[in-house]
C-alpha cells in the first residue's frame, strides 16, 4: 500500500492534491525506515486552479499502484473526465486500495466503486452524491469513511483526517502523530463534519476548555469521570457535555476513550512493555479491558498490532 499513486486531471482542487503531497511525499524528520513512493499521474500538462502542474507519469500508472488518491473535483456538476474513472476503475480491479478527498467521491461514484457502500463527501455535496448515484449510502455526518480498499473523505480539512488515517494504518500511530506535529495539527479528531457546518472548533486560547485538553492527556493514568472534568473546567457536567459536543463532535468520556486508545498504540510501537502496564499506563486498569475497547476501537489485539507495527519500525 506504500507505493502512492495520486491523480491529477484539469479541473482538480488544488488545495487536497497539494495536501496528500505534502503528507506522503517525504517522511518527517527522525521517521526512519520505509516511506511512501509517490508518483502524480495525469495526462501531459494539467492546470489545477490558478496552477499548472507536470505530472510524473500518465494515469495508467495508476493500475501499478497499492493506493490510488483522487483528490477533490472542482465542478460537480460535470462529469469527471472518463479516461480519470477508467483508470481509477481499473486500478481496483488490479487490487489497489482506491482514496477520494473531500469531492473526489464523484469520480469514484462514476467508477461504480461505491455502488452499495458507505460514503462520504463534502457536507455541501451530500445530497448531489446522494441524488445522482442512488446506489451509495451517503453519510453525510462523518469525516471520513473507512471500507478497507475503497476510503472517502469529507471536505477540505478532513481529507488530512483521512491522509494521517491511511498512515496510521500503515506505518503506526507513532508515526502518524509525527506527521501530524509537522503540519501542526492534531494526529485524529472525534466526531463528524455536521459539528462544522454551525459550530467551528474554537481556535481562542480563552475558550472553556482550552486548559482541560492538556490536564487530560497528563493524566491519562488515571480513572477519569465526567465529574472530574467538569469540576476541573468549573462547570457542571451537563455544561460540559455542550461544550465538548461542541468542540469534538463527541461526548467526554468517548474521547477520553480515544486518546487513551491512542497513547496504548504509541506505547504498543515504542515500548516492551506488558499489555498488564499499559493497561495501567492507560487507565484501562486492566488487560482484559483494554483488549476490549482495543479490538473493538482499533480492530485487533493489542499483541497483533504490536507485532505488526514494531516489526515495520524496526
Amino acid at each position: 500500500m506504500t507505493t502512492v499513486a495520486l491523480a491529477a486531471t484539469d479541473g482538480m482542487l488544488h488545495f487536497e492534491l497539494a495536501l496528500a503531497h505534502e503528507v506522503f511525499a517525504a517522511a518527517p524528520a527522525g521517521v526512519t525506515g520505509p516511506w511512501y513512493d509517490l508518483t502524480v499521474c495525469g495526462p501531459a500538462a494539467v492546470h489545477i486552479g490558478r496552477f499548472r502542474l507536470e505530472p510524473d507519469a500518465g494515469l495508467e500508472r495508476l493500475r501499478n499502484a497499492g493506493t490510488v488518491i483522487v483528490p477533490g473535483w472542482a465542478d460537480v456538476d460535470e462529469d469527471p473526465p472518463a479516461d480519470l474513472v477508467d483508470a481509477v476503475r481499473e486500478a481496483h480491479e488490479a487490487g489497489a486500495r482506491v482514496v477520494s478527498l473531500c469531492t473526489g467521491a464523484f469520480v469514484l461514484a462514476a467508477a461504480g466503486l461505491l455502488d452499495g457502500l458507505r460514503a462520504t463527501t463534502h457536507w455541501a455535496h451530500t445530497d448531489e452524491l446522494a441524488a445522482r448515484h442512488p446506489l451509495v449510502e451517503v453519510d453525510p455526518d462523518v469525516l471520513y469513511v473507512d471500507n478497507g480498499r475503497v476510503l472517502t473523505s469529507a471536505g477540505k480539512a478532513a481529507a488530512l483526517d483521512l491522509c494521517l488515517h491511511l498512515v496510521r494504518l500503515d506505518l503506526g500511530s507513532s508515526v502518524a502523530n509525527a506527521v501530524a506535529r509537522r503540519l501542526v495539527v492534531p494526529p485524529h479528531r472525534a466526531g463528524g463534519q455536521a459539528q462544522f457546518l454551525t459550530a467551528p472548533v474554537p481556535e481562542r486560547d480563552d475558550h472553556p476548555l482550552a486548559a482541560l485538553f492538556p490536564w487530560i492527556i497528563e493524566r491519562l493514568d488515571r480513572p477519569l469521570t465526567v465529574e472530574d472534568l467538569a469540576r476541573r473546567a468549573g462547570m457542571s457536567s451537563r455544561h460540559l457535555g455542550r461544550h465538548f459536543r461542541a468542540v469534538t463532535g463527541t461526548t467526554p468520556l468517548q474521547w477520553l476513550l480515544t486518546q487513551r486508545i491512542r497513547h496504548a498504540q504509541e506505547l504498543l510501537e515504542k515500548t516492551d512493555d506488558s499489555v498488564d502496564t499499559i493497561a495501567a499506563a492507560t487507565g484501562m486498569g486492566t488487560a482484559t479491558t483494554l483488549r476490549r475497547h482495543f479490538n473493538r476501537t482499533v480492530g485487533v489485539p493489542p499483541d497483533t498490532y504490536r507485532r505488526t507495527f514494531r516489526s515495520r519500525t524496526r
